[in-house]
């Protein structure tokens, strides 16, 4: 398939958990459009991170349909997806699965688009990826960080 978008995603949690942040950078095949985005939490886990980054990746196209290859260095989303395990997960309601917040988000937005994963090494000289866990480093930094609503109330207690 040819892909018209390209999203490199990142997440990050100091302390897993603890303050965390994503980091998204996307491009349109073939022109010079770019855009970054980034958001930190005070609370939360390196996995939401992870997941977070992708659904809003995917919620920041404009066309339903979208081509687009998600590119992460997260085996648990790319793994989840390609090996459809959250489509097990969804068909029994997310018992006793981790963040089915963000899943159940995840599938909402994913079944817009034709998307397409590929997992690439983390901190392998790859230059989105690279960029994508700077935003998000930088992002779990921030002053004021924002609250993982889900993670604090509900999350924290099925670890």
């Amino acid at each position: 398939m040819a892909h018209t978008v390209h999203i490199y995603t990142d997440g990050a949690a100091k302390g897993n958990p603890g303050p965390g942040g994503y980091g998204v950078v996307m491009e349109l095949v073939g022109q010079p459009y770019r855009k970054e985005f980034y958001e930190g939490f005070r609370l939360t886990t390196n996995n939401r991170m992870e997941l977070l980054a992708v659904i809003v990746g995917l919620e920041k196209l404009k066309t339903p349909g979208t081509s687009v290859l998600v590119v992460s260095d997260s085996k648990y989303v790319v793994d989840s997806v390609v090996k459809n395990w959250v489509f097990g997960w969804e068909k029994k309601g997310f018992v006793g699965k981790k963040n089915p917040d963000l899943w159940k988000r995840f599938l909402k937005i994913y079944r817009q688009h034709k998307v397409d994963f590929k997992w690439v090494k983390g901190h392998n000289s790859h230059p989105q990826n690279e960029r994508c866990d700077q935003l998000a480093v930088m992002a779990s930094t921030l002053p004021n960080l924002n609250v993982d609503a889900f993670y604090e109330d509900v999350g924290s207690k099925m670890v």
